[in-house]
This record gives structure tokens, C-alpha cells and sequence, in this order.
């Protein structure tokens, strides 16, 4: 979720019934008449800004509500997840009140400022570096502090079914193609070699969208950190990954490998079981990411198609060069691109291969 502010919504029966639970929690005075949008994101969640009597906070005496409507969220994974990576030492959104039943939470306000916009607005490498740095920091000290069986496993199943979600909704659905038997044998050859190196990495606690709308700028340097409710005990490339090939801003190459090889310094100094040598974890780095983007296509074509969420189209262009780039540099993804450029009818590129 991105907390920025937006334009007033029209009133609905879920913002009816924050109001009326709100006044119910005497102990935490809010203003109803203050309730204002925050943000909306990929799911079904929404957030909401209040102003709170005597609450003084880094936003400046406002709370966050959580509307996550049943059946279709549930609020227990927030809850038990920030209370995890909050005595691990991450900035999380404290849980002030919770009305499990009816999907709706108080949280602490971390502000509005996202890394995106930051970012956006003073694209400095100065700035960047030591947003960037921040995140690292606080990413290796959650996963030094991983252990199994506290959180799901980001499991063989979990992966494939993320990964079929771009032959179905992204070319089934986007590009109203059909795949011959040859080019799904081809795919499912292609995504079997990329699950055998996420399968083979080592595991730790991975939050699984850590990258710049879900990271907040706050005093200190330590960043808040925001949508961890979907958090697992997976491949420990995937974080680091998602957040320098983030799908909403991109860098330079050679600036993304720099903070890569800055994690992965940091990551063995803390003990961390990354690969010994960094063209091994590089590669570990690309497969993770194209897993990733892969699942990404497919969740954005189905945000779009499915969801009438239209402005994720305009993200996809930069998921698929995050795709091509990294399966031209390796000769068994190299059929993952001559299916592209079939589908999209593109001239064939050539790359070097590893």
C-alpha cells in the first residue's frame, strides 16, 4: 500500500461502519468527521486517514484505518506478521485497535512519503544510495533473524501456481494467444530450470513485496515498512530482488549491481547464507527476479482484465524488459524469448547466454 493522500470518496457501508466502530473505541479519540482516503492497492484492501485528539505521531497526530473486508481479506496475517517483524526491529504499523470480524484495524500512522516518491521527486543518486542502503540494512536484519516453521513455506506448489499465472492471464488473457504443444513444452521446460535454482537457494523470512511503494521515508533511516501480511520462509534472493528490479522504477545496470553486491557483502558479514561467490548469486538474483516478473505479468494483465484496475498497463512495459534482458543472458530461458517474440511479433534479438 502506498499512504499518499487523494480526493474524498463518496461515503459506502464499509466507511459507514468505521465511523460507527470508531466511536466506539473511547480510549482513542479520532475525528470521524476526518476520514479520508489514504490509498487502495492490488487487493481488495483499503486505507483510510484520520485525525486522532491527542495522538502525536510521525505524520503529525493522524492514524491509518484498515478497511479489509471479509470474505475476501482477512486481518490476522497483518496482525501476527507486524507483530513478528516489529520484535525483529522493523518500523511497522503499530495495531491500535482491531475489529477482526468486520476486517477493520487502527494502526499508527508512518506517513505519506513512499521511497517512490521520494525517490521521483529528487532522483539524486545521493538520495537514492542512502534510501536504497536503508532498505538493505533493514532486510538483512530480517532475514539474520529467520528461522522455519514460524511462517509458510514459500514451497515448489506456491512458485509453479504464481508462474501460471502469466500463460493465463497475461497470454491467454492480454494477448488473446493460444500456445501450441511445442511452445508449452518449451515454457514448462523454462519455468522447471527456474524453479530448480529458487528451490536450491537457501530459505528465510521474505516479505515478498519489498520495494518502493511499500517502503516509507521515515526520520532515522530505518524505513517503515508497509504490505507484509503475505510474508513467507522462501528463496533469499527474492527480496533483494524485488526491491532494485522493482517494477515501478528502474536504475542503471551497473548502479542495481553495485547495491546488489552491497547486500550480498552485508548479507555474508551477518552470516547469512548466500552464495560463497557473487556470479553465483547473480544468477540466483536473475532467476528469482524472473520468477518473479513473470507472476507479475500475469497479475497485472489479471488486475487489468479482471479487476478493470487499468493503470498497472502502463507498468508492464518495464516487467517485460526486466523478462527479456535476463533470459537473452542464459542459454535454457532462451526459448522463453523466441516465444515472446513469436506472440508479440518481434524480430528476434540476440544476447549473450551463460
Amino acid at each position: 500500500m502506498s499512504l499518499s493522500q487523494s480526493a474524498p470518496a463518496l461515503p459506502d457501508l464499509r466507511q459507514t461502519q468505521i465511523v460507527e466502530w470508531l466511536t466506539t473505541l473511547s480510549d482513542i479519540p479520532t475525528l470521524p468527521a476526518t476520514l479520508r482516503p489514504a490509498s487502495a492497492d492490488a487487493s481488495f484492501r483499503r486505507y483510510f486517514r484520520i485525525d486522532a485528539v491527542g495522538v502525536d505521531t510521525a505524520a503529525g497526530g493522524t492514524l491509518i484505518v484498515m478497511d479489509a473486508p471479509p470474505p475476501q481479506e482477512d486481518v490476522r496475517p497483518f496482525i501476527e506478521i507486524g507483530a513478528l517483524f516489529a520484535g525483529i526491529g522493523l518500523s511497522v504499523p503499530a495495531v491500535l485497535a482491531r475489529d477482526v470480524e468486520h476486517g477493520f484495524l487502527l494502526l499508527s500512522d508512518l506517513g505519506s512519503t513512499t521511497y517512490l516518491q521520494q525517490l521521483t521527486s529528487d532522483g539524486s543518486i545521493e538520495n537514492a544510495h542512502k534510501l536504497y542502503m536503508d532498505a538493505i540494512d533493514a532486510l538483512v536484519l530480517l532475514q539474520t533473524k529467520s528461522q522455519p516453521d514460524v511462517l509458510p513455506e514459500y514451497d515448489r506448489a506456491f512458485l509453479l501456481r504464481e508462474l501460471q499465472i502469466f500463460p493465463e492471464w497475461y497470454i491467454g488473457k492480454h494477448l488473446k494467444a493460444t500456445l501450441s504443444d511445442q511452445q508449452s513444452a518449451d515454457l514448462d521446460k523454462v519455468f522447471d530450470a527456474i524453479l530448480a535454482n529458487n528451490l536450491a537457494q537457501p530459505q528465510v523470512f521474505i516479505h515478498r513485496d519489498y520495494h518502493s511503494r511499500n517502503l516509507m521515508v521515515l526520520a532515522g533511516g530505518n524505513p517503515g515498512v508497509l504490505d507484509f501480511q503475505g510474508a513467507l520462509y522462501g528463496p533469499i534472493s527474492y527480496d533483494i530482488v524485488s526491491l532494485l528490479r522493482d517494477v515501478y522504477i528502474q536504475w542503471d545496470e551497473a548502479q542495481v549491481l553495485d547495491w546488489m553486491i552491497r547486500y550480498w557483502e552485508r548479507a555474508k558479514r551477518a552470516g547469512l547464507p548466500v552464495a560463497p561467490d557473487i556470479d553465483s548469486f547473480y544468477r540466483d538474483f536473475e532467476y528469482m527476479g524472473l520468477q518473479r516478473h513473470l507472476k507479475i505479468l500475469g497479475l497485472f494483465a489479471r488486475l487489468y482484465h479482471r479487476d478493470g484496475k487499468e493503470a498497472y498497463l502502463k507498468d508492464i512495459p518495464l516487467v517485460m524488459d526486466y523478462v527479456r534482458k535476463t533470459a537473452l543472458r542464459y542459454r535454457e530461458l532462451i526459448p522463453l524469448v523466441r516465444m515472446l517474440d513469436k506472440l508479440e511479433d518481434k524480430t528476434v534479438q540476440v544476447g549473450y547466454t551463460f
